[in-house]
């Protein structure tokens, strides 16, 4: 039986938090929790905290077996943008993109 978390509007760019998710696609959720935990990405600390959530709300299933779960998806989609301006030199302004991203994960037994 699937389980499922989403995070929306994580302040990480999608492609450094992709780098991430490619590292525990098709794991075991326990040894996706160790080498999320040993990864020195921002991007590791947030996917985490999902995992940890989806695995949470596997334990409040009764029919799912915790121990035997897996990571079956995970994906990382561009969210908002948040478009700034810093000033330049000679009155001029430069556009700085805080990138956004929607992460969800689907968790499954073996």
């Amino acid at each position: 039986m699937e389980v499922r978390a989403k995070l929306k509007y994580v302040r990480v760019g999608p492609r450094k938090a992709r780098l991430v998710a490619d590292l525990i696609r098709g794991k075991r959720s326990e040894e996706a929790t160790h080498i999320l935990s040993f990864t020195k990405k921002a991007a590791a600390r947030v996917i985490i905290k999902l995992l940890k959530s989806a695995i949470a709300n596997a334990t409040q299933k009764k029919t799912v077996d915790v121990d035997r779960l897996y990571v079956k998806k995970i994906s990382v989609d561009q969210g908002a943008t948040w478009k700034r301006f810093t000033p330049r030199a000679m009155g001029r302004a430069t556009p700085i993109l805080k990138r956004t991203c929607h992460i969800s994960i689907v968790l499954d037994e073996k």
